[in-house]
């Protein structure tokens, strides 16, 4: 019987260590670098970044860019389809919001944040209405997954977008005419009508002059006179314009509703779950309508929340708990505010709280009692420690 310590056995050690033994000489030492790689790694993985705005783009009646600058003269990479967490503090009130980057990411002099105003939302109205040049802002640097990855993404890919789920598609674009490889991407954008297209001129010129690029326009409230697609973005539709699923992969950035719809299209198309890419877009808008709500539970019901060893307050059990949290002066930790990335954390040690599927948990959160804050929606009176 060979001896567990002997790695001999392992098959294909012994040629990796022939590599490691070969390729020594070439290489650098990182342990030996001391505080210069934890330099180099801040550089490109900053945990703030502090930007200043530097002009405001009208890109629809509702909807503008904020081009953001470096305070510092530095901008980290990033990847086509990553965002920032952007920090505010609109009446006493600290919170943030994720905004995909729509500027290309070869374009290193600064980051755009193409937003809609949401008229019943907190942030947007603020950031598009009230919000001028010169103004300081602080920022997480560049993260999230959705983006394109040569390994098993292939080369024939198709980005459904739906209002402002645009702006990932954007940065995509201006990266694949850069690169010049062999990808293709066909974006199916879908909008009320021409008058809600955002980026509507450079979407057409950029499929008029790049044969890598193609662009389908489908209007659910065209006016009369219109002769291009109607509708919505059916299996039908997706299938007439861009072929069969074989070979493709797919990206959908939306409105919830809108990736709701499109994956559940998509999969009636024939798609695998691993060609779909889905860009989470905040919490459901209405909890009260997914499985597993509570019956006969309004979400206007007050309940109260507790914070162990700080203090209580009252909130709505339709108001996500890291809203209601940051309206009370109690802030943690938070990037996606979509359930992806796990950061706003809190755990909850007395109550019920609804859990929709976009809470992405894992079996170790749920063991343990951990629910991520953004998606997460007291049903009744909680203590929660943080």
């Amino acid at each position: 019987m060979p001896n567990k310590n002997n790695l001999d056995v392992v098959e294909g050690y012994r040629e990796a260590q022939e590599t490691i033994k070969h390729l020594s000489p070439y290489g650098v030492d990182y342990s030996t670098a001391g505080r210069d790689t934890q330099n180099l790694i801040n550089r490109y993985h900053p945990k703030r970044l502090q930007l200043r705005l530097s002009e405001i783009i009208d890109e629809s009646p509702s909807t503008k860019t904020l081009r953001l600058v470096s305070q510092d003269g530095y901008l980290p990479p990033f990847q086509a389809g990553q965002y920032i967490n952007l920090f505010v503090t609109i009446d006493g009130v600290h919170s943030s919001r994720p905004y995909a980057i729509s500027s290309s990411p070869w374009e290193r002099g600064h980051y755009d944040l193409t937003i809609k105003n949401m008229p019943q939302g907190f942030v947007s109205p603020y950031l598009t209405t009230q919000v001028t040049p010169g103004q300081h802002f602080e920022s997480t640097g560049p993260m999230g997954s959705f983006y394109y990855n040569p390994l098993f993404h292939g080369n024939n890919l198709v980005f459904l977008a739906g209002g402002s789920g645009i702006t990932p598609a954007m940065s995509m674009i201006q990266d694949l005419i850069v690169c010049n490889d062999k990808r293709h991407l066909h974006i199916i954008y879908g909008s009320r009508g021409p008058q809600d297209v955002i980026f509507h001129q450079a979407l057409d010129r950029f499929a008029a002059l790049h044969n890598c690029v193609s662009v389908s326009h489908v209007f659910s409230e065209p006016p009369e006179d219109y002769t291009g697609e109607r509708g919505f973005v059916t299996a039908e539709l997706i299938e007439r314009l861009t072929g069969k699923p074989e070979g493709k992969t797919y990206y959908i950035c939306g409105p919830q509703i809108m990736n709701e719809f499109c994956r559940a299209q998509l999969s009636k198309l024939g798609a695998l779950p691993r060609q779909v890419r889905v860009e989470a877009n905040g919490p459901p808008a209405r909890p009260e309508s997914r499985p597993g709500w509570p019956d006969k539970l309004s979400p206007d019901t007050e309940v109260t929340v507790t914070v162990k060893g700080d203090k209580s307050f009252r909130s709505r059990t339709g108001e996500p708990l890291l809203n209601a949290m940051e309206r009370n002066g109690i802030n943690v930790e938070a990037a996606c505010r979509s359930g992806e990335c796990s950061m706003c954390r809190v755990k909850v040690e007395r109550g019920a709280v609804f859990e929709p599927t976009e809470a992405h948990l894992r079996k170790t959160d749920s063991h343990y009692g951990y629910t991520h804050a953004c998606v997460c929606y007291p049903t009744e009176d909680i203590e929660i420690s943080i």
